[in-house]
């Protein structure tokens, strides 16, 4: 389907463009270009202070440093939950994770719930359209009975890639660095080993992590090459698991890092990268291909030097400080794109938006808190985002928000700390730091102080003490449009669930073992 005729299937929906996205439409028909392609990278438990372009010393990052130095970096880009699962659902709905039900928490391997099927997913807004789809890597939205909630059954074509967490298993014997280094520390026992789906079905159990790498840059380079030969545009959606604990890397980057370990695991995320980029040049259509970077939550502090950086920002994954939810986010598209560095408020909300006005494809009918920021892209326009909200691990009707983020103001009406951010010098970002409230709420100015060290006081400033009541009321117009979804990862769990390659075999979980 051509551009022109995305544009008047827009029309006849009713679904109103905004003026950058109308002109982009109008040049690309004009000009006989296809329709749009579309790349999303998700890594996970990510820093802002973990790549090279972001200014790590010992990264080694070639290929995301390029989208960096020839896209758009973001430098205010925002998850909505500090943890694996409901950062994940707001990526792909466009909606936060307290509408889907997809809280508190993350989902487990025997997980009775996922993400609801009434959720309509980035992929299948875009299946009308005739897009192809593919998710390779970390789901982590439930698997549930029969596989209900797996990508298959949420508008990808293809799967290939681990559920959920990979230290959601037991990994003590398994090899996670070649030639046989072991992985480090301590995952789930008394569950089923980690498995390698490929669509529903159980291709190896446990993975092998030394090759699983490789076996995702053939999958993606045969899904690309596959969908150009038939003319037909896609969505590939890579969710990585490299820089989780525990990291694994194979023979081509084991040992290729000065940053050990976590370093040789994002070096080898970042080849991928650069496969992808190369699929793109070889199939002819890298300049009509929008690649779409960045990562879930903040680093594992708690893991020390395996764990992750936030660079100047507080404390790490499992805190609503801006170090578990302000994260390193680019965009690419060679000719549409002009490099920079942006300081608009962006976030995973504005991604599902932004694609459906770019491809032409309608919205669904349901309430969004995603923008579209193709402005930002195409222009390094203005948001249209005021606001970020900001909700803990476990959103309550009771506590609301945690935080708000108001243009460059963010006001705490609740801290606490995080055993993910464990072993930071800051006792704020401990499990031992307890819910605390903050009436007035904690005011930071994050263009001056994006360290949360210097709390604003209203007193005697007449400017700060309407900035406050203004937040009141964005925080309580918010707060009356929410209605909480039935909590997904609440149902609780079921040891029958948990994927199992030899489904009737004893004794379990041990026995599932295959590939």
């Amino acid at each position: 389907m051509t551009n022109f005729c995305l544009l008047q299937q827009s029309v006849r929906m009713g679904h109103f463009l905004s003026l950058t996205t109308l002109l982009y439409l109008l040049v690309t028909s004009c000009s006989g270009s296809p329709p749009s392609n579309f790349i999303l990278l998700f890594a996970d438990d990510l820093g802002f202070g973990d790549l090279g372009c972001y200014g790590h010393p010992t990264s080694l990052t070639p290929n995301l440093d390029r989208l960096a130095a020839d896209g758009l970096r973001f430098t205010d880009f925002y998850c909505t939950s500090p943890v694996c699962s409901p950062s994940r659902a707001s990526l792909l709905t466009g909606r936060y994770q307290t509408r889907s039900g997809v809280y508190p928490g993350v989902f487990y391997p025997g997980s009775r719930g996922g993400l609801p099927l009434n959720e309509t997913t980035i992929a299948e807004m875009l299946k009308p359209l005739g897009y192809a789809t593919a998710a390779m890597g970390k789901w982590h939205l439930g698997v549930g009975e029969n596989g209900m909630y797996l990508p298959t059954q949420q508008g990808f074509d293809h799967y290939l890639g681990v559920p959920y967490s990979h230290d959601m298993g037991p990994c003590q014997n398994l090899t996670c660095f070649p030639p046989d280094v072991k992985c480090f520390g301590n995952c789930d026992v008394g569950v089923v080993t980690i498995p390698l789906m490929h669509n529903d079905v159980i291709k190896q159990q446990p993975v092998d992590f030394l090759d699983l790498e490789r076996a995702y840059s053939d999958f993606a380079t045969d899904f690309i090459t596959q969908s150009t030969r038939k003319k037909q545009p896609f969505f590939l959606y890579y969710p990585s698991h490299h820089t989780h604990y525990p990291q694994y890397a194979g023979p081509a980057t084991a040992g290729r890092s000065r940053r050990g370990p976590f370093g040789d695991a994002l070096l080898e995320f970042d080849s991928t990268v650069g496969n992808l980029l190369s699929a793109l040049e070889h199939t002819g259509v890298l300049n009509n291909t929008l690649i779409l970077f960045t990562a879930d939550n903040g680093p594992e502090l708690m893991r020390m030097s395996r764990g992750g950086n936030a660079g100047p920002l507080k404390c790490g994954k499992g805190t609503t400080y801006e170090g578990g939810m302000r994260e390193p986010a680019i965009a690419y598209w060679p000719g549409t794109i002009t490099p920079g560095v942006t300081h608009e408020l962006a976030s995973t909300l504005d991604i599902m938006p932004t694609i459906a006005g770019l491809a032409g494809a309608k919205l669904p009918m349901v309430q969004l808190d995603g923008v579209d920021m193709t402005d930002i892209l195409v222009n390094h326009g203005p948001s249209k985002r005021e606001a970020m909200m900001f909700y803990p691990t476990d959103p309550s009707e009771k506590y609301g928000l945690f935080a708000l983020r108001l243009g460059k103001y963010k006001a705490h009406f609740y801290t606490r700390g995080a055993g993910h951010s464990e072993t930071t010098p800051d006792q704020d970002c401990h499990i031992i730091s307890f819910l605390k409230p903050h009436d007035p709420p904690l005011l930071f100015d994050l263009e001056s102080d994006p360290s949360e060290n210097y709390p604003l006081s209203p007193l005697g400033r007449p400017e700060l003490q309407a900035l406050l009541q203004r937040i009141g009321v964005v925080k309580e117009q918010f707060e009356a449009s929410m209605v909480f979804g039935e909590s997904q990862i609440g149902k609780g769990s079921d040891p029958d669930l948990e994927p199992c390659c030899t489904p009737h075999c004893t004794p379990k979980p041990s026995c599932c073992q295959c590939g």
